[in-house]
């Protein structure tokens, strides 16, 4: 039946994790933006939580409310069987997140998260995909900030190249915004696992089937100075590499060899210089747990700055794009990343999965193969700006 029609189930939308501190962002901006007729719900452990969420909400007293609890199984699979779509905020996600990934996968529920770590996304195609393809479920992770700007801003600037010919790009992020407490956990567990992070990868392409007559990558790169956007660039070890590749891996208009390299741009040499020392001295106390414990002290999940921080904040991402004999500027920028946008971006995509004629995909899928040129024209009407910044 339709997406757009069906009504199987009690609730277009639960959202998982609302009483955090993006979770709340999130529920309000679904407050705000609601569409005529949405049928939504909140969700969590704390059922006073979230009546006192519900009650601050603009049209509160029409959503709906779920007790639903990481440590408890039978109470995700009854979220999962409820909702056509669910988005969650609980993380970290390697800790608490694959329960209910594999609740939506067994109950046929598109779900979306805002994770960036990439053992628990790689972890979760080994062991949810198949499943999420059986029932039709589209499971879809990083639609926050990781990854939203970099895969469809990868996807925006391919689609202003030639067809069938090899394409190269490089994204170059610029930020002025304070971590979450979410985002702070997730990066100390990466940093401590880093084992694990590999064998999890291993794992994953060892399953993945292989491409035939094309190619993707997305090697780190090396640290340079990029004239073509004024800066330093610092290749970022995050998961957006990874997103973007695999967005080049399942749709052919990324062409017939593929590569894309991801980095930090800072204007000033010493302060590119600080920021490499700085993550340094991070990975290296997060190997220690009593270090890595005070360091989870400082910034806990949940935690974030106030409002007029926020209002401060904001990112671009550059992406300058080469094929066929042509080059493209492209950018994608916004206000705060780690909260107002993020939260937005999981809203957005949420409403996305529920409403908008999509492309039909199942499994572990990116935000640009299962929402593409859908998301960014949602995204756009948002005030998240994409745009061809030069052509040559």
């Amino acid at each position: 039946m339709s997406r757009l029609t069906r009504t199987d189930r009690p609730y277009d939308i639960v959202l998982f994790g609302a009483t955090g501190f993006v979770g709340t962002l999130t529920a309000e901006y679904l407050a705000r933006h609601a569409p005529a007729g949405l049928r939504w719900a909140i969700a969590g452990r704390g059922t006073e939580k979230l009546e006192r969420l519900r009650e601050r909400l603009p049209g509160g007293t029409g959503t709906g409310l779920l007790r639903a609890d990481v440590s408890d199984p039978a109470s995700l699979r009854n979220l999962a069987e409820q909702a056509r779509v669910v988005a969650t905020t609980v993380g970290p996600y390697t800790e608490y997140g694959e329960q209910l990934v594999a609740a939506c996968a067994d109950a046929g529920t598109d779900y979306a998260d805002v994770t960036g770590e990439p053992e628990f996304v790689d972890l979760m195609y080994v062991r949810h995909d198949a499943r999420a393809r059986e029932t039709g479920a589209r499971l879809v992770h990083a639609c926050g900030f990781d990854s939203v700007p970099h895969d469809l801003g990868a996807y925006f600037t391919v689609r202003q190249l030639p067809e069938g010919t090899p394409l190269t790009v490089d994204g170059f992020v610029t930020t002025d915004a304070a971590f979450s407490g979410g985002t702070f956990a997730s990066a100390l567990n990466q940093f401590a696992g880093s084992r694990r992070l590999r064998a999890a990868a291993r794992e994953r392409r060892y399953h993945e089937p292989r491409l035939v007559d094309r190619r993707t990558s997305a090697p780190l790169g090396a640290p340079r100075y990029a004239p073509e956007v004024g800066a330093w660039a610092l290749p970022l070890p995050t998961i957006d590499g990874q997103i973007v590749r695999r967005s080049a891996k399942a749709l052919d208009r990324y062409g017939p060899d593929f590569r894309y390299r991801h980095y930090a741009a800072v204007r000033r040499l010493p302060v590119a210089l600080g920021g490499v020392a700085a993550v340094g001295t991070l990975v290296t106390a997060a190997q220690f747990p009593s270090l890595r414990r005070r360091l989870s002290d400082r910034l806990k999940p949940g935690d974030g700055p106030g409002p007029e921080k926020r209002a401060r904040s904001w990112f671009t991402v550059r992406f300058v794009g080469e094929g066929g004999g042509q080059r493209v500027y492209t950018e994608v920028a916004g206000g705060d990343p780690g909260y107002d946008e993020t939260a937005k971006m999981l809203a957005e995509s949420a409403l996305c999965l529920a409403f908008d004629d999509l492309p039909p995909t199942a499994g572990q899928v990116t935000t640009a193969v299962a929402m593409g040129d859908a998301l960014i024209d949602r995204l756009r009407t948002a005030g998240i700006r994409f745009r061809v910044a030069a052509t040559r």
